[in-house]
């Protein structure tokens, strides 16, 4: 899909990921010119952390593969690394499954953006350095959810898909959705 097309102003599929190695939070909304969403589809898919590095990274390919396949969205937003100078390991092992995620999106031949998570959190709290707390928080208010999104990989792959979506459509109106 052309970046054109994308920001035509027509309703968009959009695939929001949180990679993990353990846990990889996904969620794909519907989002539109007249602000609403939909939620289509969102969960975590879950990887043993006893396996070895290379089997866990074949499941994420997988994984990611299928939900591309099922949802066919226009464009997948992720994550963007970070890096603490106390962790730099996580980081790096971090940066396996969002290299395998990045592989599986342009395998399928579909748009890829990137998003750092102070932008993330900023768009959807106003707070560029919002607690998961309160970003789950915040997912709950925004979609009008009765109970909190967990684990938190799923809130912040739904705020990654709406920060997407606010990116395409930038009079969109937080929290006005079709369905849950």
């Amino acid at each position: 899909m052309s970046e054109t097309e994308f920001d035509s102003g027509r309703d968009v599929i959009i695939c929001g990921i949180d990679p993990g190695l353990g846990t990889t939070g996904y969620a794909v909304i519907r989002s539109g010119p007249r602000g609403c969403q939909e939620v289509l589809d969102a969960g975590v898919c879950r990887f043993d952390e006893k396996r070895p590095l290379a089997t866990r990274l074949v499941a994420v390919e997988a994984e990611i593969s299928s939900i591309l396949s099922e949802h066919n969205p226009c464009v997948v937003a992720v994550e963007d690394l970070y890096s603490h100078y106390n962790h730099p390991r996580t980081a790096i092992l971090m940066a396996h499954a969002r290299g395998v995620i990045l592989f599986a999106v342009a395998k399928a031949g579909v748009e890829v953006r990137s998003y750092a998570a102070t932008r993330i959190k900023r768009f959807l709290t106003g707070n560029g350095r919002a607690s998961k707390g309160q970003m789950q928080q915040a997912v709950q208010q925004t979609l009008g959810l009765d109970q909190l999104p967990e684990p938190a990989d799923l809130a912040d792959a739904i705020a990654i898909a709406m920060c997407c979506a606010g990116d395409s459509h930038p009079n969109m109106e937080l929290g006005r959705v079709i369905s849950k």
